[in-house]
């Protein structure tokens, strides 16, 4: 039976600032489909993940690599197991939307808001606030009416999106358990993430039927190689290193329904930037999603420090 898990000990703005940069989180993501969408029109997918979080981790490897032995050996412990259950999320989304309608996908990944508080309970044997549930629930009915729900037979995509859905979940979860009893850095942990997913991208890219084609030229697709730079430095460096850093001073359930806003946010994007429009179902959902994250901080916030709801959203609350 694991040991209930200290949150760890910091200045009392750190619980409002990871509340603030994983909010923040969830917009950059949001903005990533639009941006991988268009790169994905240059080269294939698993080829594209590949570049994507190799130059992550190349940009990266130096803060590995300066990192003491101990801390270095931190990362590897913590860093191996994470970036293989990530690369389970990629892969099973990559593969699972090419599988099923984008309504379908959309509100099955959104299932993982729904499934972090099991997920807590479970792995950390940490129960999380009766308010915390409360949240999900309306997050997940705000994904609902923004998706439009699910519809249609269930086929092998919308069991991949769902198998994202729980990797997720027990990613948040595991990423608490294995950062904070290791003294591992953000950067050095991110760049072992990001390696773990790049080379197995690749090495899937290259064992599947039909060679991967020349990288596109800077010349001929320069939006291929601005797509990456900003998924690099948006969607990945920045994106991993404040989960990683947020969750040792937030319960996984907290950072679960922050960044379960990434839809709301996806679909503000869309609307905004590519032209899409957005139904007034879709726009109730898209307010219940933020509302949910929004009312998520003020509780935090209403909180006096050192509370239960500041400190680990004990039972009781």
């Amino acid at each position: 039976m694991h040991p209930t898990l200290p949150l760890a000990p910091a200045s009392p703005l750190a619980p409002r600032l990871s509340d603030l940069a994983l909010l923040l989180v969830a917009v950059v993501w949001g903005t990533s489909y639009g941006v991988a969408k268009g790169a994905l029109v240059f080269y294939p997918v698993l080829g594209f993940l590949a570049v994507r979080f190799l130059l992550t981790f190349a940009l990266l490897l130096p803060a590995l690599l300066r990192a003491p032995a101990p801390e270095r050996r931190d990362a590897l412990a913590a860093g191996l197991p994470l970036g293989a259950l990530m690369l389970g999320i990629f892969l099973c989304e990559t593969f699972g939307l090419a599988l099923t309608q984008a309504s379908n996908a959309a509100f099955l990944i959104s299932l993982c808001v729904v499934l972090t508080p099991f997920a807590e309970w479970w792995l950390l044997r940490q129960r999380p606030g009766r308010a915390m549930f409360v949240f999900a629930a309306v997050s997940l009915l705000g994904a609902a009416l923004l998706s439009g729900g699910y519809s249609g037979d269930w086929g092998w995509g919308d069991a991949l999106m769902l198998a994202a859905a729980v990797l997720r979940a027990i990613t948040v979860c595991q990423t608490t358990r294995l950062t904070r009893r290791r003294n591992a850095p953000v950067l050095a942990l991110t760049a072992v993430q990001a390696g773990v997913i790049g080379l197995g991208s690749l090495l899937l890219a290259l064992a599947l039927p039909g060679a991967l084609p020349p990288l596109p030229s800077l010349s001929n697709a320069s939006a291929f190689w601005l797509a990456c730079i900003y998924l690099v430095l948006g969607c990945t460096v920045f994106a991993f290193v404040v989960q990683n850093w947020a969750l040792r001073h937030s319960p996984p359930t907290r950072v679960g329904l922050l960044m379960g806003s990434e839809p709301a946010f996806g679909a503000l994007f869309a609307v905004f930037w590519l032209g899409e429009q957005l139904s007034p179902t879709a726009w109730l959902g898209g307010a219940l999603i933020v509302g949910s994250a929004l009312w998520t901080m003020a509780r935090r916030s209403a909180s006096p420090p050192g509370s239960a709801h500041t400190a680990a959203e004990s039972a009781s609350s």
